[in-house]
């Protein structure tokens, strides 16, 4: 073999892991965007949730301590979900602990507020059906927003942990995504087909 089939040879080769490279960053590039989207995504069925908790508390429905409460935590998960820039938003460290904690707060509360099924059943018949349909829907599509997330940080994590994009260095400086971990279980009662 010559001088120059080896030369080819090798910017062959080159040329290939190029390509490798250039399909592995994209991938990884569009696994990012699809955590930070889902992230965004999440947010904002948080905040739905907190409104929708915040109007069950201004509507009468609890009684007085209940909705203080209630009220309370959801003013609590707001705050913390304050995005304070659009990179804020972005990141891929999950929600934070503080926010976390504040959206398991406000599913204890409210799961404690609304008590047995009997309960939530009871709301649901009275004036107040429409408000507690639109918090059972809210929170279901937090589970669902969550469950999509975390799914997306996993996958980005199966990508980035591949021998060649640590080898290659194809995740560049982004941080590892994070999934986010808070209590979301909807109470018995409140499935949004009506338990």
């Amino acid at each position: 073999m010559t001088w120059s089939e080896m030369a080819l040879v090798a910017l062959a080769a080159v040329a290939i892991g190029l390509v490798f490279a250039w399909q592995g960053a994209s991938r990884l590039d569009r696994l990012h965007r699809k955590v930070a989207a889902s992230r965004i995504a999440l947010d904002a069925q948080l905040l739905r949730r907190a409104s929708a908790a915040v109007e069950l508390a201004t509507s009468g429905a609890l009684d007085p301590a209940s909705a203080v409460l209630v009220a309370d935590a959801a003013y609590t998960a707001s705050d913390a979900g304050a995005v304070t820039s659009p990179a804020a938003a972005l990141k891929m460290d999950g929600l934070g602990a503080d926010r976390e904690r504040a959206e398991s707060g406000l599913t204890a509360t409210l799961r404690e507020t609304l008590g047995a099924p009997e309960t939530v059943r009871d709301l649901r018949a009275g004036p107040s059906a429409e408000v507690m349909t639109g918090l059972a829907a809210a929170w279901y599509r937090v589970t669902l927003a969550r469950r999509f997330h975390n799914e997306a940080v996993a996958q980005t994590r199966r990508v980035r942990r591949l021998w060649y994009v640590r080898l290659f260095y194809l995740a560049g400086r982004a941080p590892m995504p994070r999934t986010v971990e808070f209590d979301d279980a909807l109470p018995h009662g409140l499935e949004p087909n009506g338990g």
